[in-house]
């Protein structure tokens, strides 16, 4: 049955038995064992590497036998206790092996075995100072048991534990680690820990590959906060949850004292004990304690936090994994990306604004056959040991030899950038040789996967977030490249083309500094000088633009469009191109619209048009200039129609906000309409 199928060795699977002989293993093999056992992929591989690293089929073979006789004879199914409790007492000494934690009770530490199903294991005291997740969580193990007979407590506790050897490597060489890096490119060095966490890179884009790597960041990087939000199906917590033994991925609420140790000190919090500390299913949060995320939130921001008297550290990374319930296009359009986020996260920006990663996944496809791999790729418990040392190392200054990060990046921003670059080269070039272009390419990664967190923080908060104009500069030429992210259309909301008549942009600002960018369009009819307004407008903008066309019809003849009135209804339709749903002030935007529409002319390329104006046509002023520049020069806008009232204003801009974008007074809506048209 092992014989149905061999894997093809390719040149790739050639080099890394040859530089990493005996620390590969062919994930095929780990799949096929996985089927029947349900232990996590650090045991399976760590009883692979022990028997199957071989490139020999016959050698792997005898070696899947082995593997499969110990599963059989030393692993305890659940439903098997009371038997391996037995075989323990018949044969005096047994090997197991399990997932064993300790409790402190009274003044003795007792073993709870989880399969073994006893809480009550005798236990040396100086496992517990060696190992102490013990303590917390637990670990798997090789246990050696005896049974005897226990005098203190006539017999009550009968099993003992003579040796425990947790399942990993005994020593780990990082300097050899990152000199045999050395000897692969890039790109050979991508695929390959891509197939040590079971992919098959052949398949994938480059993107896709970042992507899957940077799920490792969390396990390599100390403090590092990730949330990924995707689709079921594709693998999220998989990374946290089956690639190390440091890391803990929780499902549901915890609690202060679990999370960050009792206030007495006694007893260490997950964030003291493990690498990286993971929240599945992240919604089902809900009714988590609010204590729990205003610690978290502090911890997040500095890696210490309060308890009792004295002030704790811990190196933790926290990952947050959870579903997303709509297409992302609706996501995109009718709300923002931490929507399937509990209130008691969703609600709290600055909770929000200490993640450094929001990774996309609804890039990632669902797992398919095709997606894991049968070539070889690094025993995961090797990789698990180098991506732990790797911790200690730091990389956050590397993008100063080639690269500065542009003005909207905060002293927040900045951090998170620079701890993913870091994690990722800690992934990509641990031995610290990185090219140019490969700098730049996990650069803007980096920056991408922050700037997604700072948008979603502009549609839900106030102005304080609206920089989000994220850019990189190369030190050697000085340009400065800006990063967009994908799902909200880069930088391209306003189009830099042409307009067809009747289309025209504009903005408005509400009292909390939220922005709205809406796109006006309108056409004609044959009818009797009607105005037919779409569902979407409603409220003040529906009053806004009511106005103004009263004071279009009262001024027709003036404006030499009364014929076009009377025998035309007009149709306006306002596209909420950000959909955060400002109430929004829009009638000079509507009239040079409707103008336009009557004189078939087109207005200006990349034009954004603010100011209202009342039912006899005098200007108002709008309510602040810097907030909807910004977000239209962030969308690329090139120049702006603006109310003469608001020229003061124009001295509080950011100035790369007037490099890029035009001002453009007018006193009032004639003046304003021929200006957007570029009539005379």
């Amino acid at each position: 049955m092992m014989n149905e199928t061999v894997a093809r060795r390719d040149d790739l699977d050639d080099k890394v038995n040859r530089v990493f002989a005996g620390k590969v293993v062919r994930k095929d093999l780990v799949r096929k064992v996985k089927v029947g056992a349900n232990v996590p992929v650090f045991v399976l591989e760590y009883l692979l590497g022990k028997y199957c690293a071989s490139s020999d089929e016959m050698a792997i073979q005898m070696g899947m036998q082995v593997v499969m006789d110990t599963l059989s004879d030393n692993y305890i199914r659940p439903d098997e206790s009371m038997k391996a409790q037995s075989k323990v007492k018949e044969k005096q000494r047994w090997t197991f092996l399990d997932k064993v934690k300790v409790r402190l009770v009274d003044s003795d530490y007792w073993a709870e075995l989880s399969h073994f199903d006893h809480k009550y294991v005798h236990v040396p005291d100086h496992y517990v100072r060696d190992f102490d997740r013990l303590l917390t969580g637990g670990i798997w193990a090789q246990v050696d048991m005896r049974f005897e007979y226990d005098e203190e407590n006539r017999g009550k506790y009968p099993f003992w534990i003579d040796k425990l050897t947790p399942i990993q490597l005994a020593a780990f060489d990082l300097e050899e680690y990152r000199r045999l890096r050395a000897e692969f490119t890039t790109d050979e060095w991508m695929d390959f820990i891509l197939r040590s966490m079971g992919y098959e890179p052949t398949v994938m884009e480059r993107r896709l590959k970042l992507l899957f790597l940077l799920r490792l960041a969390p396990l390599c990087e100390q403090n590092y906060n990730l949330v990924e939000l995707g689709p079921r199906g594709t693998g999220k917590s998989y990374a946290v949850q089956e690639l190390s033994p440091y890391s803990s991925l929780l499902t549901g609420g915890t609690t202060v004292a679990n999370l960050f140790g009792h206030m007495s000190g006694r007893q260490k919090g997950l964030v003291q004990i493990w690498d990286v500390v993971g929240f599945d299913e992240v919604a089902d949060l809900q009714k988590m304690p609010k204590e729990v995320i205003t610690t978290l939130k502090t911890y997040c921001e500095s890696g210490r936090y309060q308890r009792g008297q004295e002030e704790v550290s811990g190196y933790a990374s926290i990952a947050l994994f959870g579903n997303t319930q709509q297409p992302i296009d609706v996501m995109v359009q009718t709300g923002h990306l931490f929507a399937p986020m509990p209130d008691i996260i969703r609600d709290d920006m600055a909770f929000i604004d200490r993640l450094h990663f929001y990774l996309p996944g609804w890039e990632v496809p669902k797992m398919q056959n095709d997606h894991f791999t049968d070539h070889y790729g690094f025993v995961v418990d090797y990789l698990a040991e180098a991506l732990r040392e790797l911790r200690k190392s730091n990389f956050t200054e590397v993008i100063d030899h080639h690269f500065g990060l542009g003005s909207h990046l905060n002293a927040r921003d900045r951090k998170a950038v620079r701890r993913t670059v870091s994690a990722m080269m800690k992934i990509l070039h641990p031995h610290g040789q990185v090219s140019k272009e490969d700098l730049e390419d996990i650069l803007a990664f980096a920056i991408e996967g922050r700037r997604r967190v700072k948008e979603q923080l502009k549609k839900m908060g106030g102005f304080e977030y609206h920089h989000t104009s994220f850019s990189y500069l190369d030190s050697a030429t000085g340009e400065e490249r800006f990063v967009g992210v994908p799902e909200q259309g880069g930088r391209d909301l306003i189009s830099a083309d042409p307009l067809p008549p009747g289309t025209v942009y504009t903005a408005s600002v509400s009292s909390d500094g939220t922005v709205g960018l809406y796109r006006v369009e309108v056409s004609q009819s044959s009818g009797t000088g009607k105005l037919k307004l779409a569902g979407g407008v409603s409220g003040t903008m529906k009053e806004s633009v009511s106005r103004a066309f009263s004071y279009l019809q009262a001024n027709k003849v003036s404006f030499g469009i009364g014929r076009e009135l009377d025998t035309s209804d007009f149709h306006v339709e306002v596209i909420d191109l950000l959909g955060n749903r400002v109430e929004a002030e829009i009638g000079v935007a509507f009239f040079v619209a409707a103008f336009s529409i009557t004189r078939k002319a087109q207005p200006q390329p990349g034009l954004l048009v603010l100011g209202d104006m009342s039912v006899q046509g005098n200007i108002k002023p709008v309510r602040s200039l810097a907030e909807p520049l910004q977000v239209a020069m962030d969308n690329g806008a090139k120049r702006a129609l603006l109310p003469v009232g608001n020229k003061r204003q124009v001295l509080e801009l950011a100035p790369d906000v007037l490099e890029h974008v035009d001002p453009i007074f007018y006193g009032d809506v004639r003046q304003a309409a021929f200006k957007a048209l570029g009539l005379n």
